[in-house]
């Protein structure tokens, strides 16, 4: 018997969505199949419900691209309350302690947010999505156990102070693949002495894209049914991939790579990935240096 073939739309490209508060990342990949009629939809990295912003969302062949916006830099914008923690490291938790809050000068607080400057290491929250002996930790959370999770190490590009309360820090912070704000966080009011957890989450870039690519699901349902005018939101799969060099291959060339061998290139230099474009300036794969100059393909799109 012949596999059923998938339902829907063959369309590929990259949604940049402002994913909404109250909602999770599945949820809003739910909503752009359906209304794009997409076969295949997937997200680049999920946004818990209490967290809003840019959720870059790959369709069709664009799925093939997004480990590597996975991978890409991220930037958030939070707000932290002092004086209490919470079992999950937000305000969905419940409090497990409350602290006074000191008297904070801004010298103190940038000397203690030097301290998380650079390469630092962090521990996973047990409310998180990474899994402990195949269990997720959030589920192991959830039935009121606690396991070992081993510090990784994350990188804080920047962090700076946007506003401060009697009772709260806003902050900015671009930081590398893996970091957990909600730890940061807790972090930083452990340094204070009193304790914190996230009350605001909003991610503002990942990658190349920011808000300002971004569309809500409120003007993309109300297209719905405008396909044209839908899948004029939609970005090339390129564009999640601008921070590699390009290598424009002949028709021959394209054709050896798609078939999986490996090419000669004069002068290919030993970079870890390389956009293979078609005679036509349009991108078909990626590849990588291979000894002796050569450029053997690790993805092929189409």
């Amino acid at each position: 018997m012949s596999e059923r073939k998938k339902k829907g739309r063959d369309i590929s490209g990259i949604l940049i969505l402002d994913k909404p508060l109250h909602i999770s990342s599945s949820r809003a990949v739910q909503i752009i199949k359906r209304l794009y009629g997409a076969k295949k939809v997937g997200h680049t990295g999920s946004l818990d419900p209490l967290a809003s912003g840019v959720l870059p969302i790959c369709l069709g062949h664009a799925t093939k691209v997004s480990q590597y916006l996975l991978a890409s830099d991220k930037t958030y914008q939070f707000t932290m309350r002092l004086g209490q923690t919470t079992t999950t490291g937000d305000v969905e938790g419940e409090v497990l302690a409350e602290r006074p809050v000191p008297s904070i000068n801004k010298n103190d607080l940038n000397l203690i947010l030097e301290t998380f400057s650079g390469k630092i290491k962090q521990i996973p929250p047990m409310y998180s999505a990474l899994k402990h002996n195949g269990r997720r930790l959030y589920d192991i959370a959830r039935a009121g156990q606690v396991v070992p999770r081993p510090a990784r190490e994350v990188t804080i590009n920047s962090l700076s102070l946007l506003s401060q309360s009697e009772e709260t820090l806003t902050f900015e912070v671009s930081c590398t693949k893996g970091t957990y704000v909600r730890t940061l966080a807790e972090d930083i009011g452990k340094q204070l002495g009193c304790g914190a957890h996230v009350t605001f989450l909003r991610r503002l870039k990942t990658g190349p894209f920011d808000l300002n690519d971004a569309v809500t699901i409120e003007q993309l349902e109300a297209d719905k049914g405008d396909l044209a005018s839908l899948d004029c939101q939609l970005n090339s799969l390129d564009l999640a991939l601008q921070q590699y060099p390009i290598i424009n291959c002949n028709d021959k060339a394209v054709s050896d790579l798609c078939l999986g061998r490996q090419i000669y290139v004069d002068g290919l230099e030993n970079t870890p990935i390389i956009r293979l474009n078609d005679p036509k300036g349009n991108i078909f794969g990626l590849g990588k240096w291979s000894e002796g100059n050569y450029l053997a393909p690790i993805r092929i799109f189409a």
